[in-house]
């Protein structure tokens, strides 16, 4: 599991943050995949001959198959790293993220981890 190897290597608080930046870096390419789009569409208008308009088509159809895949993307990102802070939360002693990776193994992508503050274990679910 890469992010539990990413999470034991730079720790949780620099996981979040790295995940926080790849999601917003999604965002990013899917406002360019829109100006993209909306610059085909444009284009299109001002074609006469048919493999210009064949040409915009395709232009305009590859920056929605990039849009949709970037939204897709940064939503799962986004998704999966609030997911995981909500959890990060020690139940016995509320300590947040001051926690060491226990066992990464888990097949069904649940983290056990080991509270540093109050010795607590409890597991993570990505």
């Amino acid at each position: 599991m890469k992010a539990a190897q990413t999470i034991r290597r730079l720790g949780f608080r620099k996981w979040y943050e790295r995940e926080l930046i790849q999601s917003h870096l999604h965002l990013v390419l899917l406002i360019l995949a829109a100006v993209g789009l909306l610059g085909s569409l444009e284009v299109y208008g001002f074609q006469e001959v048919a493999g210009g308009r064949l040409l915009a088509v395709a232009c305009a159809a590859a920056s929605a198959a990039i849009g949709v895949w970037a939204l897709r993307r940064y939503l799962f990102l986004l998704m999966r790293a609030e997911n995981a802070a909500h959890q990060a939360v020690c139940p016995s002693c509320q300590a947040y993220a001051r926690w060491t990776l226990l066992d990464e193994d888990d097949p069904a992508g649940r983290l056990c981890v080991h509270c540093r503050a109050c010795q607590h274990d409890w597991q993570i679910e990505l």
